[in-house]
C-alpha cells in the first residue's frame, strides 16, 4: 500500500521514516498528496570520455576515469544532449524494516526529457544514505540543472511482511551509508 501525505507526516513525526535535509528546507513543506519531494545534491560524477574507451564491468574504474564537480546553489550544471551523469538528493533517508521507497521524476523535469533514473528507481527497507541519481538529458539541447532543485519524488510503500534480511545485513550490499553520488561498483558482485 502507498503512503498518503497524512502517513508520510505521521512517520515523519514519528521518527519511524528518517528523512534529514539542509536546514534550510522544512521537510514537511516537500510532501505531497503521495509523495515526498526531494532536492538536487551539489556533487555530480560523470566518466570521462576522452580517457575512457570501454568499461568493463569486472574490473574496477580507476578515480582518474570519473570527473568529480561540485558546485553551489546558483551555479547549474549544463547537461548536454544525451549525457549522462551521477547526482544525488541533499536529503539522507532511513528506511525502517516495513517500509520500502520508488524514486520518481517530477513531471515539470519529465517534459523537459530529462530522466532522473534509468533502472534504480527501487530503495529496499533498512536502507541508509542519500539516494544516487541516474540524470540524463534525452533532449535535443542542453538544460540547466541548479544544485537544491526540486528534482524528483520518493513515494513509500508498507511490506506486507517485514524483510527477513535487511539492505545492510545483505552480502553484496555496497552502497549502504553512501552521502555523493556513488560510480557502479558492479565489480564487487560475486
Amino acid at each position: 500500500m502507498i503512503l498518503s501525505d497524512s502517513a508520510i507526516r505521521a512517520r515523519l513525526e514519528s521518527g519511524s521514516l528518517v528523512m534529514e535535509t539542509e536546514s534550510k528546507y522544512d521537510i514537511f513543506s516537500q510532501i505531497w498528496p503521495s509523495s515526498l519531494d526531494f532536492r538536487l545534491g551539489k556533487v555530480f560524477r560523470y566518466y570521462k570520455r576522452s580517457n575512457l574507451t570501454l568499461i568493463d564491468t569486472k574490473l574496477w574504474v580507476a578515480p582518474e576515469h570519473i570527473q568529480t564537480v561540485e558546485l553551489d546553489e546558483n551555479t547549474p550544471f549544463i547537461l548536454h544532449p544525451r549525457q549522462f551523469i551521477l547526482g544525488s538528493t541533499i536529503e539522507k533517508m532511513k528506511l525502517p524494516k516495513d517500509l520500502l521507497a520508488r524514486c520518481e521524476w517530477r513531471s515539470s523535469l519529465g517534459r523537459l526529457w530529462i530522466i532522473i533514473h534509468s533502472t534504480a528507481g527501487f530503495i529496499d527497507p533498512w536502507f541508509e544514505g542519500t539516494i544516487t541519481l541516474e540524470i540524463t538529458n534525452i533532449n535535443e539541447v542542453p538544460i540547466a540543472l541548479y544544485p537544491w532543485m526540486r528534482i524528483g519524488q520518493f513515494a513509500f510503500q508498507t511490506m506486507l511482511w517485514e524483510v527477513e534480511i535487511p539492505y545492510d545485513k545483505r552480502q553484496g550490499s555496497k552502497y549502504m551509508g553512501q552521502e555523493k553520488p556513488e560510480v557502479s561498483k558492479i565489480n564487487e558482485d560475486k
